[in-house]
């Protein structure tokens, strides 16, 4: 089946502009879109992308749009898919740091996003029941799921989790063991280095560029900083955080603890990546130093640090994942991690949801405004824009009509 471009396009750019909440609330739009909707992935490719991607230092829910865009269109539309899911949120983003230096944290707008966030939350409840039907389908992938929704709960690091996942679905294995599975062929060795050396130079001259001729300045450490942030960063934007915030409050001092606070606030209440607070942060960090022109050439260069190297991690290793899944213990491991990426993304609608409804005690618009929604989505049929926008308008409506939105 060849897909029209104008149709990749229209698909994935819907994805982009609605990727609002974070990993569990992005899986959960791609999973309407491009398996139900579309039909371009089965459930099973799916998952097996979903579970690759996890693996991958870097935004997983990204990740998973280019390993998409290059099933259905190739290197080409992979990176199409790629870019079309970050830079409406980063465009937005670099909006919201130039507005937020400007007049401080607008009311009208933290509204909106409430309706926005209670928004999501149905999504993501609506797509985690969906995915729990496919992935929990027998008593290992369902103890394991638990098992990892509970120990992140409990505090255990995402990567343990993810190994142990990996761990038990090895020793177990899917699939005819005794199965025959064609070797690497050398051209296939060669046309990985080929990728790997062709986006590391994508990766690395313009930033090699940036340090070369702009030395000393915000945009030069963002070049080397975001770039080292990239391949360290397993478990997506939180498992950062520390790193993130250590190294730009206390190190380069580009704004303080509390501006993060309200950058990170910002990164999820808009589409895109949660590590688009990597954006925020450099934009403060170039205006501190240099006004907008360093604002500006500061944030690019770290939006270019921080995802480059995605594609070069999809682009190398996509060709090999449906050899490797068809071996049963690889098959196996990834069925497993499959399934702890379930109780992953169960843990984080959790916490999404205390963060929307319960965030310093009950709030009753934000919850009232999530029953809406679900009523929208499962019981009136409706789409995901629709739902998105018209809770939106209802956050703003009741803030403007003098009501209290937290």
């Amino acid at each position: 089946m060849t897909v029209a471009w104008r149709e990749v396009w229209a698909s994935f750019g819907r994805i982009g502009v609605m990727s609002f909440g974070g990993p569990a609330a992005q899986i959960a739009v791609m999973q309407r879109e491009l398996v139900e909707r579309r039909g371009w992935l089965d459930g099973e490719g799916f998952l097996r992308g979903l579970a690759f991607c996890t693996l991958l230092p870097g935004p997983e829910a990204m990740q998973l749009a280019t390993y998409a865009g290059w099933r259905v269109r190739g290197t080409l539309g992979g990176l199409t898919a790629g870019l079309l899911f970050v830079l409406p949120g980063a465009v937005v983003m670099m909006g919201l740091a130039a507005a937020y230096l400007t007049y401080g944290r607008l009311a009208a707008v933290e509204a909106a996003f409430l309706g926005v966030k209670a928004a999501v939350l149905a999504i993501v409840l609506n797509a985690l029941v969906k995915l729990w039907d496919k992935v929990a389908g027998g008593p290992l992938e369902l103890a394991i799921a638990t098992g990892a929704f509970a120990a992140l709960l409990l505090g255990v690091p995402f990567w343990a989790v993810l190994i142990a996942g990996g761990l038990s679905g090895l020793l177990k294995g899917f699939g005819d063991a005794a199965a025959q599975h064609p070797a690497i062929r050398p051209e296939a060795v060669a046309g990985t280095v080929r990728v790997v050396i062709t986006w590391g130079l994508v990766w690395w001259v313009p930033l090699l560029g940036v340090i070369t001729f702009a030395p000393g300045t915000a945009a030069a450490e963002a070049a080397v900083f975001f770039s080292w942030l990239a391949t360290v960063s397993f478990g997506g934007a939180y498992a950062v955080l520390a790193a993130l915030s250590q190294t730009a409050v206390e190190q380069y001092g580009w704004l303080t603890k509390a501006q993060m606070i309200d950058g990170l606030g910002l990164a999820e209440t808009t589409p895109g990546p949660l590590i688009l607070v990597t954006t925020f942060t450099a934009w403060l960090g170039g205006a501190a130093s240099g006004g907008w022109p360093m604002a500006l050439a500061t944030a690019a260069t770290g939006l270019w640090a921080t995802f480059a190297p995605c594609f070069l991690f999809i682009f190398a290793g996509a060709p090999h994942v449906e050899r490797l899944t068809a071996m049963p213990k690889v098959r196996g491991a990834l069925r497993g991690i499959t399934a702890a990426v379930l109780g992953v993304i169960a843990a984080l609608a959790v916490w999404f949801g205390r963060a929307t409804i319960w965030p310093d005690g009950l709030d009753p618009v934000a919850l009232a405004l999530a029953v809406v929604a679900g009523a929208l989505l499962l019981g009136l049929r409706r789409g995901l824009v629709e739902t998105l926008l018209l809770c939106a308008l209802l956050a703003l409506g009741w803030h403007l009509l003098g009501g209290s939105v937290a």
